[in-house]
């Protein structure tokens, strides 16, 4: 931990030493909400968010908080290690067409949906899962836009490693804006003390809203890491077409950093929101990206209880989208990446939101989280593809 704020109702316990001023802001917010257990927590990769800092942990007492989640909903990595112990830059090109002509990016979505066998299993679909529910059967096994990507690795133990960022498509979005706007109509109702500026409205555990909303969250964080495996699949047979079918995988790893969770802190039940940050318990293997242009890393929590057995989700921005693409040489982060020989999709001034210099220097990021997790393997990025 770099530092404690003390100044508010609740500490704000931090893994940085700089934060924006928003985003500071934004945690004072959390540390006067009147359901805080212990503390806030900030990650070392914290910055403004919408209500709540990503990179943020918040435990709560008898209430959930969907904009505490956010609006991509069990957005998170996933990763596998391969037999691969190198691969040129054609065969690396070769991987990535095929990647692309199997997995839509960006805004795009399948022309047809997809086996339903793919799909979340449900006895019965929420409310707002249901009426969304067609359009995800063509979303699961899309990549998104923003920062989600594929990246072929290479690791420090040798082997090429397929990790992949991504979550809940547009079924995610749908179920945090219905609940959020739900939330603050009801919290208007109740004449909630929490201020409506903080755009942190809650719904009562006990309430029905609160049940359902759970449930819908719960779908779409099973649907975000089921539109994970899909991608991992058609990455897997996009290396087996590649290399003839000598291509061997080990087991998947998996972990969400948008949720909310019962757990047990402080010897207390609470409900933890992990809003861009990644549970880290005691052994627990985690993954933490860097940017298109930095390592990535496996890694293995620590258990640290000051952060609620968490650690970050990423680098982190150190720009917004429009500030990257405005201030950033479009030239400077091309050569950025091509001096390391990798394979990109950077080419023009509007790519520039996910430029290696709108993110966090990750070796900062990976030295302030010492005591959240140590690292078991170093990734290189050797070709990616960008949402």
């Amino acid at each position: 931990m770099k530092q404690v704020i003390s100044s508010e109702n609740r500490p704000i316990k931090m893994w940085l030493d700089n934060i924006e001023e928003n985003a500071l802001t934004q945690a004072k917010n959390l540390a006067n909400l009147p359901f805080v257990h212990k503390h806030v927590a900030l990650m070392p990769d914290a910055h403004s968010g919408y209500g709540m800092p990503i990179g943020g942990v918040l435990a709560t007492k008898g209430v959930i908080i969907p904009n505490a989640v956010g609006v991509d909903i069990g957005c998170g990595m996933c990763a596998m290690r391969t037999n691969l112990e190198d691969a040129d830059s054609e065969t690396l090109k070769q991987i990535m067409s095929h990647i692309r002509k199997t997995i839509p990016v960006g805004f795009d979505w399948h022309k047809e949906s997809q086996d339903k066998s793919y799909m979340p299993e449900a006895e019965e679909l929420p409310l707002i899962v249901e009426r969304h529910y067609k359009k995800a059967t063509v979303q699961i096994g899309t990549l998104g836009g923003g920062n989600h990507f594929i990246e072929i690795q290479h690791g420090s133990d040798g082997k090429l490693w397929v990790m992949i960022h991504s979550g809940s498509r547009n079924l995610g979005k749908q179920v945090a804006d219905y609940y959020n706007k739900l939330a603050k109509r009801l919290n208007e109702r109740w004449h909630s003390s929490v201020p409506v500026s903080y755009d942190l409205a809650f719904l009562p555990i006990e309430t029905q809203e609160a049940h359902e909303y759970i449930n819908e969250m719960n779908y779409c964080v099973e649907f975000a890491f089921a539109n994970r495996k899909l991608m991992m699949e058609r990455v897997k047979h996009a290396l087996l077409e590649v290399f003839k079918g000598n291509v061997e995988f080990d087991d998947l790893i998996n972990i969400a950093h948008n949720y909310a969770a019962w757990e047990n802190h402080f010897n207390e039940n609470v409900l933890v929101h992990r809003k861009g940050a990644t549970r880290a318990r005691l052994g627990e293997t985690g993954i933490i990206p860097g940017s298109q242009g930095t390592k990535s890393y496996i890694v293995e929590g620590l258990g640290n209880p000051e952060s609620f057995e968490s650690c970050s989700h990423g680098a982190g921005r150190v720009m917004g989208r429009k500030q990257a693409q405005r201030e950033l040489n479009l030239e400077a982060e091309i050569k950025k990446l091509n001096d390391k020989g990798i394979i990109h999709g950077l080419r023009h001034q509007k790519d520039l939101d996910e430029a290696v210099g709108a993110y966090k220097d990750i070796n900062v990021v990976m030295a302030n989280q010492v005591d959240l997790v140590k690292i078991k393997v170093e990734l290189e990025p050797l070709a990616v593809v960008k949402g």
